[in-house]
């Protein structure tokens, strides 16, 4: 049986979507198309696209607010050393409110994270058992600056502690983190279906 966050999973870029649909701006679609391929890529576990020069500008900086330990990431092998030590943790997020502006993409949203308590500690979060299995929910603020080729220049991530949840699931429905890559995947060749080839390189 399919786990019931699966459909969640598939439609968590629906916004950002319908937002483009509505955008004239060629930097700003541009954009709007990266962050599209950015979160499937990185659903995937895709790093190294992620942090190609097609997508990313050469010095990113994130500045990450999860669990009790704030942190920065910088440069293109920092963020792929970070997205390579999460570890076996999904990730996807819902209900976005997003804008889009020259400078880059505001997105307040509720950003899911599930896994076994020993993986989500890695990340800061206080799960009870190493082998549970539980869904981490907070309200968040993604900014995402971009520069003039719509090329990312990093991820500033704020999180509403007063909102954080944790709590252990059933195992029936905990979604493997091959299963999600799989929709990842799937949600890729769907955007490349629709856009064509390299529709995330910026042609102004």
């Amino acid at each position: 049986m399919p786990s019931k966050y699966e459909r969640e999973v598939y439609d968590c870029m629906n916004p950002t979507l319908e937002l483009l649909e509505k955008t004239e701006n060629p930097h700003h679609r541009a954009i709007l198309k990266n962050y599209c391929r950015h979160v499937h890529l990185e659903g995937a576990a895709m790093f190294e696209e992620i942090t190609a020069p097609d997508m990313m500008a050469d010095d990113p900086v994130y500045h990450i607010t999860w669990g009790d330990n704030p942190f920065q990431v910088k440069g293109r092998k920092g963020v792929y050393d970070f997205y390579s030590g999460i570890g076996d943790i999904v990730l996807w997020n819902s209900g976005d409110k997003i804008a889009v502006a020259d400078w880059g993409i505001a997105d307040e949203m509720w950003f899911h994270q599930m896994s076994t308590g020993a993986e989500l500690k890695k990340l800061g979060h206080k799960a009870e058992k190493d082998d549970g299995l539980y869904l981490v929910d907070s309200l968040q603020a993604f900014i995402w600056p971009y520069d003039e080729n719509a090329l990312l220049k990093g991820e500033h991530l704020y999180e509403d502690k007063s909102t954080l949840t944790i709590r252990e699931i059933d195992p029936a429905d905990y979604m493997t983190p091959e299963r999600v890559r799989e929709i990842h995947r799937e949600c890729l060749a769907d955007l490349e279906e629709r856009w064509g080839p390299e529709y995330w390189v910026y042609r102004p």
